[in-house]
């Protein structure tokens, strides 16, 4: 992807590089925040990142062949918090933005056409209501 958009603009500021600097792309606040709701739960079995389907779910349960996705509203645009863009190097971000969303999209295509059932959980979910999204993972679980 790097290639496609180019080098990523000079931050701004120190505050901005900071924040910039604090983004993780695993073991992010709303997927820790999820494992321990789950633990809490009792909802065992997941696999942190696994690596043996596209995509590298945040959570999967590959005997039950679920994945799980914890996505942050601003990096993989939230439809419903609908979060600006920056306003600065504007092109960079908007195609920034829509590789991110394009990618969300493969990886979600490619669980599917092998027979994974796909739940997409975002930030703002588990913020607002936590035990609607385990309840969410285990109805999934027990359809299973």
């Amino acid at each position: 992807m790097q290639k496609e958009l180019g080098l990523p603009p000079p931050p701004s500021s120190a505050a901005v590089r900071k924040s910039m600097k604090a983004n993780r792309g695993r073991d992010t606040g709303p997927e820790m925040r999820l494992r321990a709701a789950l633990w809490k739960a009792g909802v065992r079995g997941y696999r942190v990142h696994w690596s043996g389907v596209p995509g590298r779910p945040d959570l999967a349960f590959p005997g039950k062949r679920i994945a799980v996705f914890v996505n942050g509203c601003y990096w993989h645009r939230c439809p419903r918090c609908n979060l600006p863009i920056p306003k600065t190097h504007l092109d960079f971000w908007k195609k920034k933005f829509e590789l991110n969303v394009a990618r969300d999209e493969r990886k979600c295509r490619e669980l599917r056409a092998i027979g994974w059932r796909v739940l997409v959980l975002w930030e703002c979910e588990t913020k607002k209501d936590m035990d609607r999204c385990v309840e969410r993972i285990r109805r999934l679980l027990s359809a299973s």
